[in-house]
């Protein structure tokens, strides 16, 4: 459990730099010290009262709502074999908790990433991290609601990748588009001489392409603790199945997401790709431990088609999803815990669309609403000036890359 938390942990350093590789130069020391506040944010909000929250033991309120008290609560078999079966103590048990629980936030961190104010966004993560991801996590990890109802989510394609993901779209929609990247055009019909005006996308391209892939190598890597820690225990039958299950499903992402955007564009697109490897993970998270291979390939390979999709019917909407962080974790988490509802026997569909629902609309509705109280009164984005030159330069006053003027 130690070590699977430990690849959990690399897991920040791949979302770190897949981040910032996929954005602009002028804003990668503001990428990369969000990515460093949101751990700290993370581990001291749920030692404060996160993993209080989300494991309130006999301290519950019909399921729904409970609180074991500010701080770590060590019980009595803190450090010994009463506790977990001896599968491992309280404060494995906490540590590995709680490198899930910043990655909440850090997927958020890439859909609002080049536009967001710095300050507005660390409030806005202590509070989702807090109170909104523990609280998901209740419902169903600590024995409520959603435990009782029978909802499946192995590891989390909702109650992590869907909270990031809910958060990630209301972001995207009270920021609004980066500048220039829909732009108006005037198109002119020759056969009735009429003009009109249309929307054109225009791709922003991430100014490193070797960052990004070394990001999307790193999560899969770190994946072998998030999804193989999540088995609880050293069983080398249950471990090695999901791995497996884990890695056939990214592969399989990786190969029709490539094959969708080929077709679609006419050039094969690595930045696709490394989204289809990460959408086919995500997908498979919540079913890892009953999926066969099989059926962890057809969730992957699914997952990857709905990755390219996601991501075109975002730009038609108009919504600026830099990393396409909301395609990949929302998209493909809602998927993956539907998929588990319709590949397995032990497992109702319409309890995993509930617990699909509920989620979401704890999620959005809490992400909107405190990101709406932060807009009017703080303001959540930067100023036109400061995003045209910008988050390194107007939040940091420093620069990632020194001498390099040009690279932007």
């Amino acid at each position: 459990m130690i070590l699977a938390t430990i690849l959990v942990f690399a897991m920040h350093l791949g979302f770190a730099t897949l981040e910032a590789g996929l954005t602009q130069a002028k804003n990668t020391v503001n990428v990369l010290f969000k990515n460093l506040c949101i751990i700290a944010i993370g581990l001291l909000t749920y030692a404060g009262v996160g993993f209080s929250l989300m494991y309130p033991g006999a301290d519950f309120a019909g399921g729904v709502a409970g609180f074991a008290g500010f701080g770590l609560q060590p019980p009595p078999e803190a450090n010994d074999i009463a506790y977990a079966n001896g599968a491992y103590t309280y404060w494995t048990d906490f540590l590995f908790q709680g490198m899930f629980a910043a990655t909440a936030a850090t997927i958020v961190s890439g859909a609002v990433a080049e536009r967001v104010r710095l300050g507005s966004f660390l409030i806005f993560s202590t509070f989702f991290v807090a109170l909104v991801y523990p609280v998901a996590g209740m419902w169903l990890w600590g024995g409520g609601w959603l435990a009782e109802l029978g909802f499946h989510d192995f590891a989390g394609s909702t109650i992590v990748h869907g909270v990031g993901g809910w958060g990630a779209l209301a972001g995207v929609i009270v920021l609004g588009p980066r500048i220039g990247k829909y732009r108006p055009t005037r198109i002119h019909d020759e056969a009735s001489g009429d003009t009109r005006v249309a929307i054109k996308m225009v791709p922003i391209r991430g100014h490193s392409m070797p960052l990004a892939t070394i990001g999307v190598f790193l999560l899969w890597f770190g994946w072998f603790g998030f999804n193989g820690g999540s088995v609880l225990s050293a069983d080398p039958g249950a471990i090695s199945k999901v791995l497996v299950a884990t890695c056939i499903a990214g592969a399989g992402g990786i190969v029709t997401a490539v094959a969708a955007s080929w077709m679609v564009q006419g050039k094969p697109d690595l930045s696709m790709g490394l989204n289809g490897a990460l959408a086919g993970l995500v997908a498979v998270t919540a079913g890892a431990d009953l999926l066969e291979i099989g059926q962890a390939l057809e969730v992957g390979l699914a997952a990857g088609i709905l990755v390219v999709l996601a991501v075109m019917l975002l730009d038609r909407l108009r919504l600026d999803d830099p990393v396409g962080a909301i395609s990949v974790h929302l998209v493909c988490g809602v998927w993956g815990t539907l998929a588990v509802g319709l590949f397995s026997a032990e497992v109702s569909f319409l309890h995993q669309l509930a617990g699909v629902v509920a989620v979401g609309a704890l999620s959005l509705s809490t992400a909107w609403g405190s990101m709406k109280l932060l807009d009017l009164t703080m303001g959540m984005r930067v100023s036109e000036d400061e995003e045209r030159r910008g988050l390194d330069i107007e939040e940091h006053g420093s620069q990632s890359y020194v001498g390099l003027g040009g690279l932007g």
